[in-house]
């Protein structure tokens, strides 16, 4: 094995340019963690905010990425050893530690998943985070295969928004999903959306009443901030609205539970880190086996070369994608 790796280093706070290939030292296996060669990483918003500093507790520079997924190369735990196929998600990965963006990645062995698969490394690279969110987040709302109902997804363009349609679908749900780009209305549907609605920044509730005039039984809102107190206005009286995504940032200002959230409804939340390390497993694995079986459709956008980060960086940032990013080293 080589004694050097190329990494995609964040120098500083700043634009995608921040981000430059250095040749760095494979690191040094410790007691607690183990070397994974990275096979693919997918790509999220959150590294994108980082990138740009808005993650207080980071200090550059730094080897971004949240995810991946690889190939143990050097394991200190019996239970996963060397050979062994893992993701890993979260935990301050790209964070506290370096992350995905690199040819190899030295990770707590408490975050490993090993999964068993046959999938390509880009597939299963845009699955770890994203599906893991999409999952999560269902299972908060109270949705099941056999559920049924309605589910308005805001934010839906996105790859968790993408990861969660297909889930629904495979559920046999009636799905509406936002966006703000009618050349993304195709998309959508393919993967499984019934209704696109053109998010425009006006007003949702007319364009919801039309198809659902008593409302949607859930809401999955993935914009966050900016859309939570309208999503409870617009789930029915008794149905849940879950947010899960922080498009519009984190905080809802002025927020007053009880003039908000109307009797009997019900908000909810998922965070990924939920899933850390084995509570996650089992969940990843049965993803796995549904994108195996052609169930979920892993809603790839694009494949970058880790050369391309920073391209690949702009296209995220200005909003191009319609699903998962990911690249490989």
């Amino acid at each position: 094995m080589s004694t050097t790796m190329r990494a995609a280093v964040c120098v500083g706070a700043g634009g995608p340019e921040a981000l430059e290939i250095r040749e760095l030292p494979v690191p040094e296996v410790r007691e607690g963690w183990s070397l994974v060669r990275v096979k693919g990483a997918g790509l999220n918003r959150s590294e994108l905010r980082t990138r740009q500093g808005h993650s207080p507790s980071v200090t550059f520079p730094r080897v971004l990425g949240i995810e991946c997924v690889g190939v143990v190369a050097d394991s200190t735990d019996p239970a996963v050893p060397d050979g062994t196929t893992v993701a890993a998600v979260m935990g301050e990965m790209g964070r506290e530690f370096d992350g995905g963006y690199a040819e190899y990645a030295l990770l707590p062995n408490a975050l490993l998943k090993p999964v068993i698969t046959k999938l390509p490394w880009d597939v299963l690279a845009a699955l770890p985070e994203t599906y893991l969110t999409a999952q999560g987040s269902l299972d908060a709302l109270g949705v099941a295969p056999a559920t049924g109902g309605r589910l308005l997804i805001r934010g839906g363009t996105s790859s968790v928004g993408m990861a969660a349609a297909s889930i629904a679908s495979g559920h046999g749900m009636d799905i509406a999903a936002t966006t703000r780009r009618q050349a993304k209305a195709d998309t959508l549907a393919a993967a499984g959306v019934a209704h696109v609605l053109i998010d425009d920044g006006g007003p949702l509730k007319p364009a919801v009443d039309a198809i659902w005039p008593e409302g949607p039984d859930y809401v999955l809102d993935l914009v966050g901030a900016d859309t939570a107190v309208d999503s409870l206005r617009l789930v029915r009286r008794g149905g849940t609205v879950c947010v899960s995504g922080s498009l519009s940032g984190w905080l809802i200002r002025d927020f007053e539970p009880i003039a908000m959230i109307p009797p009997g409804t019900r908000l909810t939340s998922f965070h990924s880190d939920a899933f850390n390390g084995s509570a996650g497993t089992p969940v990843l694995q049965r993803v796995i086996n549904e994108v195996e079986t052609g169930v979920y459709r892993p809603n790839i956008d694009r494949v970058f070369p880790l050369d391309d980060i920073v391209e690949a960086h702009r296209y995220m940032e200005n909003d191009q994608a319609t699903g998962k990013l990911v690249i490989i080293p």
